[in-house]
């Protein structure tokens, strides 16, 4: 990221730069912002006749904005039947178990959304061989998302989350998948979890038309002091800050993230 000029608009706080950053004073209000555009993208793409690529997010802030984004009015004016599903990230456990991405997503969204399940893809993160189910996981990717001019499938929303200690997706400081040039999926063990995860790589989120990048609690508030800064750490020590897309990028913060930054709802 680049440092940036911020205007005030209404209880918005906007980039003139390299990003939008949007603060809300509330969590629940940020995660109704982050819905909004949701479906905002979800309608454009329909409306010029394609479909729309999503990727989604775990994680609890993510959670409170898919129930924005499955609850009347919202959730009806999404074109369902023109959208599919991927997921950014997953923890190696069955897609049924409480610490997974895609039950925290069904629960919270898609059971409640008129979505046919041919449309939704989770990742294989509980297989015995990881690496080649990432490996399936990109090619199918790659033979349902059109692909940019560098032969990279390009999605139309890719949504992230971010921890304390500044990961996005399952993109951890200090560790190997944060170095991946070649692989647009890729698996591997996190030490600091002492588990293993599957991830989209930078590769592929930056190729995407838009990425949203949804941040709440006062627990991230140094990481996104650090990310929004004039001159951010590499990558390497917070890896939020190598998210860099092709498209636009939009930050949407509650308040209490936003508190070591001189922004205000």
């Amino acid at each position: 990221m680049t440092s940036r000029t911020v205007l005030p608009r209404g209880d918005t706080i906007v980039s003139a730069d390299a990003a939008v950053v949007i603060v809300e004073e509330e969590s629940a209000a940020a995660a109704r912002r982050a819905a909004e555009h949701i479906a905002e993208i979800a309608r454009q793409r329909a409306e010029s006749g394609n479909e729309c690529f999503l990727a989604l997010c775990g994680g609890t802030t993510p959670a409170q904005m898919y129930r924005s984004l499955a609850a009347p009015p919202l959730s009806e004016s999404v074109p369902w039947e023109k959208v599919r599903i991927f997921f950014g990230d997953e923890r190696d456990v069955p897609h049924d178990h409480v610490e997974s991405n895609y039950r925290m997503a069904q629960r919270a969204l898609l059971d409640h959304v008129p979505i046919q399940p041919v449309r939704v893809h989770p990742m294989p993160a509980d297989s015995d061989d990881l690496a080649g189910a990432a490996a399936q996981y990109e090619a199918l990717i790659r033979q349902r998302v059109a692909s940019d001019k560098r032969g990279v499938p390009r999605f139309d929303l890719v949504l992230l989350g971010m921890g304390g200690d500044g990961h996005t997706a399952s993109l951890f400081p200090g560790t190997e998948a944060l170095k991946e040039s070649k692989k647009l999926v890729t698996a591997y063990h996190v030490p600091v979890l002492g588990r293993r995860r599957m991830t989209f790589t930078y590769r592929l989120i930056n190729a995407a038309r838009s990425v949203l990048l949804l941040v709440t609690g006062e627990d991230k508030a140094e990481a996104v002091a650090k990310l929004l800064a004039a001159d951010p750490p590499d990558k390497s020590e917070l890896p939020a800050a190598g998210v860099s897309p092709a498209g636009e990028l939009i930050i949407v913060l509650d308040s209490a993230a936003a508190k070591r930054t001189d922004l205000r709802a």
